[in-house]
């Protein structure tokens, strides 16, 4: 059955911090009604973008908490787990409490390198342990291995507890490959803000969204044009978010976007180390093209 719960925008949710570093739950309030008044599809927790290896395990806890009795099920909720140790992944998946959670996502093994077997060995392991459904998410860039195409399909193909795969190669090709050979039911899903125009128009279902946390109606607004077919209308909003992409990460993320919230109001702009906020720079230039864009900072 295919999963519309989540075709759209997913939101990779940002993790509010106070001066003090500690996690700002009326930040995160204020942002969780924010995208929720703003028509998003569903929310991803505790992702890359959440600063998860920077939170302890209670902090975790009481986040999912949080967000769960915020949402209220209004949203769907996917939640990150995954990991480069296969039997503490499987371990946290038999033993943990999924209610309230409609998806994990989990990233390909990182600084280890298993061969594509081995990827395969872990996403199997996964899906036979996992109590939801299951999103792999495929980014060379921060594991160090990139999933190919024959194992993305292999896993499809073998497993109906996995759904989707978040892509986040950049390469086209690869993932163009992945949605023309994919079976019906699984979803390829934008890793990337600034090619999900691209990608829809190939195939893929929509994007886990960094820009969406602070732009969810606008860029919200580009996915569905895009997934209805209407793509002069939804080219015209993704040239105007253009000169924000490589903003956004060009200091590393969640970086930019904590840059663009704090300019907003939403959040106060701190990470925690070993991030650290955006250059000035790169805090003028996200300015200047926020007020481009007639937002008031």
């Amino acid at each position: 059955m295919v999963q519309t719960k989540f075709t759209g925008l997913g939101i990779a949710l940002i993790t509010p911090f106070k001066e003090d570093e500690s996690v700002d739950y009326d930040a995160l309030g204020r942002l969780l009604d924010y995208q929720l008044q703003n028509g998003i599809d569903y929310l991803v927790v505790l992702g890359t973008t959440a600063e998860t290896p920077t939170l302890s395990e209670d902090e975790k806890n009481s986040i999912i908490r949080f967000v769960k009795n915020k949402v209220k099920g209004s949203v769907p909720i996917v939640l990150g787990l995954g990991g480069n140790c296969t039997r503490a992944v499987v371990e946290k998946l038999k033993n943990d409490d999924f209610t309230g959670i409609d998806a994990i996502l989990s990233v390909v093994p990182y600084y280890n390198k298993p061969s594509q077997e081995g990827m395969y060995q872990h996403y199997k392991a996964i899906a036979e342990a996992s109590p939801v459904p299951v999103i792999m998410y495929n980014i060379p860039g921060r594991t160090g291995v990139n999933m190919q195409v024959d194992t993305t399909i292999r896993l499809a193909r073998e497993f109906d507890k996995i759904i989707a795969i978040k892509e986040a190669s950049g390469n086209m090709d690869q993932i163009n490959d992945i949605i023309k050979r994919k079976p019906k039911d699984f979803m390829v899903i934008s890793g990337d803000d600034g090619i999900t125009y691209p990608l829809i128009t190939m195939g893929a279902q929509g994007v886990i969204s960094v820009i969406g946390n602070a732009f969810p109606k606008e860029f919200g607004r580009m996915v569905r044009l895009s997934l209805q077919g209407d793509y002069e209308s939804a080219r015209q909003i993704h040239q105007k978010f253009t000169d924000l992409f490589d903003l956004l990460f060009v200091d590393g993320n969640p970086a930019g976007a904590k840059c663009m919230l704090s300019l907003m109001g939403y959040i106060q702009n701190k990470l925690r180390l070993p991030l650290v906020p955006t250059r000035m720079v790169t805090y003028d230039k996200i300015r200047e093209v926020l007020n481009g864009l007639n937002i008031k900072c």
